[in-house]
C-alpha cells in the first residue's frame, strides 16, 4: 500500500513486515510531501515491490525491516542493496528487543555483513522524535550520497581527466553538493560562455560554478577555499600555537587549545580532514552507531574548534620551522598555485599534525592512469564511477578495508591486494568480518608489478606478482591504492629529530634515537619533539597508533603541555 502525498516518482521510505503499517503512518505524517512511503505486510510483497520499483526506474532512499521479514526472507536486504546500492538499511526493532538472544544475534549478523547500516527502534507514540532523529539521519546520508541535495556547485570537466577528478573530490571534501556534468552537455553551454572558454580547445580546463553564481576556471585550493567562505590568511601578529595539519589530532588540539583560552591558528595545506577525512565511513569510532563519514567528522570538528575561536589559513603549507628566545616561526607558502604572499606566523608554541601521505607504487606504467583509473586513497567520488567495473584495493589495512567496503556498494567485483598472506595482522576484526560478507576478495602474498591497457587506452589489467615469482594479469578498470605511511615532515628539515623513514621522534624516545638531540635538564614531554615547545601528535609521530581515536586523543592530550611550556594553567 502507498501513502502520503508526494509526487509521483518521488523517492520511496520502503516499509517491511507484520503489523508495520503505523510505523508507515508516522513516516508517511512526517515525510509524506517528499517521499513515497510504502508499507509491505511481508516480504514477498517488498520485493515484488522493488521488482516493480526497478522497472520504473525509481529509487529508494531508505529501507526499514522488522525482523519477522527478515526471518522469513534472509536475502531481502541484499536485494535491496542490490538494486540500489545507495539506499540506506535499518532494522526495525520493537522496545527491549535488544535484551533477546535470538533478536540481538540477528540485528549483529546483518550488521556484519553490511545487509543494513543500523536498527531503529520502531516509534511508541506521535511524534517519536528519537526515532524520527535516525530516521532523518539516514535520510541525510542519502541525500548526500545520491546528490539529491540540491547541488550548490557545478562542475563542468571531461570525467576522464585526473584534474576534474582532483577538483570534484576536494569540493566534495569541504561538504559541498556538486553536480558534475560533460563539457558537451547542453547544460555546461552558459558556465562555458561565461567563463570565457571555448568548447573546440584542445586542452578544456575545468569549471567550477560556486553557490554564489562565481565562475572559476580551474581554480586551485586556494580559490575554491576563498568561494566556500574559508579564510587563507595569516595573523599579523604574535599568536600562543600554531598547529600544523587539520587531521583528526590536529582538529582535536584546535578544539582543546581554543576552548582552554589559547590564540590558536591552524594551518592546512589541502583539505580539512587529512586522510581520515576522505574515509567513506569510520565504523568503530565512539559514540556513532551507525559509524561516521570521515568528512562529516572532520568538518564538525572544524566548526567546533571555529566557534570556540580558533583560525584556519586553508590552503596554506608550512615550508619552515625555525626557533630562539624569543619563541618559533613557521614559514609559510602563498598558496595552492603561488598565488598568494608567502609569510611567518610567530607562536609561543607548535603541534605538528601534518599525518601521513600514501607511498607511490614505484611502478611507472602506473603514471599515466593516476587520476584516471589508478587512485591513491579513495573517495566516495572515483567509488560512484565504478558501477559494473572490477576493481582492485592494494593495500591491508583499515583505509584499505574500509573503501573496498565502500567500492563494493557500486562495482562488479572489488579484491584486496597483499603483501602478506591474510589480513589479520593489519585489520580489524569487524572490517575482515565485513568484507566476507559481501565478497571482496583477498589476492595474498602479491604486489602490483605493471598494467594493461585496452584499445581506447583505458586500464583493462592490472599485472600482479606472487610470492612465488609467478606472474598474471588480473582483470580491472580501476586500482585504489592505500599503502604505507609517508610522514609529510620534509618541511621541518633539522628542526627536528626524525627517524630514517621521517617519522618525528618524540618523549623519551629522542635519547634513545639520538642522546645529543635534547638539551634541556628536564625531561621532553611524551608528545615532545627535540625542540622544546614543538609537540608531535597522529601518524607523523614515531611510535603513534595509526587509528583516528588515537589521534584525537593525542590532540586533546598535548595542549596540556603546550600550556605548560607557555607558562599558563591548564583549563578544564
Amino acid at each position: 500500500m502507498a501513502e502520503g502525498r508526494a509526487p509521483a516518482g518521488s523517492p520511496v521510505i520502503l516499509v517491511a513486515g507484520e503489523g508495520r503499517a503505523s510505523v508507515a503512518r508516522e513516516l508517511a505524517r512526517r515525510y509524506g510531501a517528499d517521499y513515497d512511503v510504502q508499507a509491505h505486510p511481508d516480504a514477498s510483497s517488498a520485493r515484488a515491490a522493488i521488482e516493480q520499483l526497478v522497472g520504473e526506474g525509481r529509487s529508494v532512499a531508505i529501507a526499514l525491516a522488522g525482523l519477522d521479514a527478515v526471518d522469513a526472507d534472509a536475502g531481502l536486504f541484499a536485494v535491496i542493496r542490490h538494486a540500489f546500492p545507495d539506499s540506506r538499511r535499518s532494522v526495525l526493532l520493537d522496545w527491549g528487543a535488544w535484551g533477546d538472544d535470538e533478536a540481538t544475534s540477528a540485528v549483529l549478523a546483518l550488521m556484519a555483513g553490511g545487509a543494513v547500516e543500523t536498527y531503529l527502534v520502531a516509534p511508541r507514540h506521535t511524534p517519536d522524535e528519537a526515532f524520527h532523529r535516525g530516521v532523518t539521519e539516514l535520510l541525510r546520508d542519502w541525500a548526500r550520497a545520491t546528490g539529491a541535495d540540491r547541488p550548490g556547485y557545478v562542475l563542468v570537466g571531461d570525467p576522464a581527466r585526473p584534474r576534474t577528478h582532483a577538483l570534484r573530490a576536494r569540493l566534495d571534501r569541504t561538504g559541498a553538493q556538486v553536480r558534475s556534468i560533460h563539457p558537451n552537455d547542453p547544460d555546461a553551454r552558459d558556465l562555458l560562455e561565461r567563463a570565457g572558454v571555448q568548447k573546440t580547445e584542445a586542452d578544456l580546463p575545468p569549471i567550477v560554478a560556486t553557490e554564489t553564481g562565481q565562475v572559476l576556471v580551474d581554480p586551485d585550493d586556494s580559490e575554491l577555499a576563498r568561494a566556500a567562505g574559508l579564510r587563507t590568511d595569516l595573523p599579523d601578529h604574535p599568536i600562543d600555537l600554531v598547529i600544523v595539519g587539520s587531521g583528526p589530532a590536529g582538529l582535536a588540539a584546535a578544539v582543546y587549545a581554543a576552548s582552554e583560552g589559547l590564540d590558536t591558528l591552524v594551518l592546512e595545506a589541502a583539505s580539512i580532514g587529512g586522510q581520515a577525512g576522505g574515509s567513506s565511513l569510520i565504523r568503530n569510532y565512539l559514540g556513532f552507531v551507525r559509524g561516521v563519514p570521515g568528512a562529516d567528522l572532520a568538518l564538525n570538528a572544524y566548526r567546533q574548534a571555529w566557534l570556540f575561536g580558533a583560525r584556519f589559513a586553508i590552503a596554506r603549507r608550512a615550508t619552515g620551522l625555525t626557533a630562539d628566545d624569543s619563541g618559533f616561526r613557521v614559514e609559510v607558502d602563498g598558496g595552492a598555485g603561488g598565488t598568494g604572499a608567502g609569510g611567518t606566523v610567530e607562536t609561543g608554541s607548535v603541534v605538528i599534525a601534518t599525518g601521513v601521505d600514501y607511498r607511490r607504487l614505484a611502478v611507472p606504467a602506473l603514471d599515466p592512469f593516476v587520476g584516471a583509473s589508478v587512485f591513491y586513497g579513495a573517495s566516495s567520488v572515483e567509488a560512484r564511477g565504478q558501477a559494473g567495473h572490477d576493481v582492485l584495493v592494494v593495500g591491508g589495512g583499515n583505509s584499505a578495508g574500509q573503501a573496498a567496503l565502500h567500492l563494493a556498494r557500486f562495482a562488479r567485483s572489488v579484491s584486496l591486494v597483499v603483501r602478506g598472506a591474510h589480513l589479520a595482522e593489519s585489520m580489524s576484526r569487524y572490517l575482515i568480518d565485513e568484507l566476507d560478507a559481501v565478497g571482496v576478495g583477498v589476492i595474498g602474498d602479491s604486489r602490483v608489478v605493471d598494467v594493461e591497457a585496452a584499445r581506447d587506452g583505458t586500464l583493462s589489467a592490472v599485472v600482479l606478482e606472487h610470492g612465488d615469482g609467478t606472474r598474471d594479469a588480473v582483470q580491472a578498470q580501476a586500482l585504489f591504492i592505500t599503502i604505507g605511511a609517508r610522514p609529510r615532515t620534509d618541511w621541518v628539515g633539522a628542526a627536528v629529530l626524525r627517524d630514517r623513514w621521517g617519522s618525528i621522534v618524540t618523549g623519551g624516545a629522542i635519547g634513545e634515537t639520538d642522546a645529543s638531540a635534547w638539551a634541556l635538564d628536564r625531561d621532553p614531554d611524551a608528545l615532545e619533539t627535540s625542540l622544546p615547545g614543538c609537540f608531535a601528535v597522529g601518524d607523523v609521530r614515531r611510535g603513534s597508533l595509526k587509528r583516528v581515536a588515537a589521534a584525537v586523543g593525542e590532540g586533546s592530550a598535548v595542549v596540556s603541555a603546550v600550556h605548560r611550556h607557555l607558562g599558563g594553567h591548564v583549563g578544564g
